[in-house]
């Protein structure tokens, strides 16, 4: 196996993703000539969706920040044929990003990343900062309260009953209690409230409704961030193997190609 065996990069190719990706990018009114922050830029998928708005005009610009070396390699080498506009990219914490980019800009985009961060209200802040005064702030996550539709519900549950029998039969192990239970995640409503109190106005707020195939699970389970996610404590290889194989038999099971996910989609101003 190589170094990037469970790298972000196979899901980022799926076509809904950039399609949802594409959506939120469309909406957050990014010009020519726009100087962008992509926070969480990762491999680059969404960095690309950026560049295609952008460039352009004479002082087109994208930041890409992301904690992860591995990534902004990958990252480097999709982008590196990037023409008319500025791609600079950073290794540095969305914690950070007023430290890392050093400037004022008209848009930052935060692409499935949101979720992962503990202290929102810390990084919200980060934002509003490093935005002009009429600048956008968009993003996006899968992860919180209301991504699963109710008709969902019997497959996750059918899917996680398994993978848990599953690893305590093989392997005798559990995933650690303390860590799942540690990942709360919040309502629309609560990340409305938190853009609001830093001073952000809500212009659109949707839930955006996709389809996820089979190959498309696949590919998110040998993402080692989701499988941590899904099984913290176990070693990703053993969780990532698991965790496909019961994927097949359930979707085979309930005979079902494909399994509906919203994503929470939000833009905001700072006045």
């Amino acid at each position: 196996m190589g170094l990037n065996e469970f790298s972000f990069e196979a899901f980022s190719q799926q076509a809904f993703y950039r399609q949802v990706n594409k959506w939120l990018v469309d909406r957050a009114g990014l010009e020519r000539g726009s100087t962008v922050v992509d926070v969480a830029c990762g491999c680059g998928a969404v960095t690309e969706l950026i560049v295609e708005r952008i460039r352009g005009g004479c002082d087109a610009m994208v930041v890409g920040l992301d904690l992860s070396a591995a990534a902004l390699r990958e990252a480097r080498e999709r982008l590196v044929g990037a023409q008319g506009v500025v791609v600079e990219l950073v290794q540095a914490r969305a914690e950070e990003m007023s430290q890392a980019v050093r400037r004022v800009v008209d848009a930052v985009i935060f692409c499935n990343g949101i979720h992962y961060i503990g202290d929102k209200c810390r990084v919200l802040a980060e934002v509003y900062g490093t935005l002009r005064a009429g600048g956008v702030f968009a993003f996006n996550t899968t992860f919180f309260q209301g991504a699963h539709p109710p008709e969902t519900e019997p497959f996750y549950r059918r899917w996680m009953i398994k993978a848990l029998r599953m690893l305590r039969e093989r392997y005798d192990l559990r995933p650690e209690r303390d860590k799942v239970e540690a990942r709360s995640q919040l309502t629309p409503e609560q990340y409305g409230e938190l853009l609001e109190a830093q001073g952000f106005e809500i212009t659109v707020q949707e839930l955006v409704p996709v389809k996820v195939s089979q190959q498309g699970w696949i590919d998110i389970i040998r993402f080692s961030d989701f499988v941590a996610g899904v099984m913290p404590g176990i070693p990703i290889k053993t969780a990532s193997e698991i965790l496909c194989e019961t994927l097949r038999e359930t979707m085979a099971e309930l005979k079902i190609q494909a399994v509906p996910r919203n994503w929470l989609s939000i833009v905001a101003a700072r006045p």
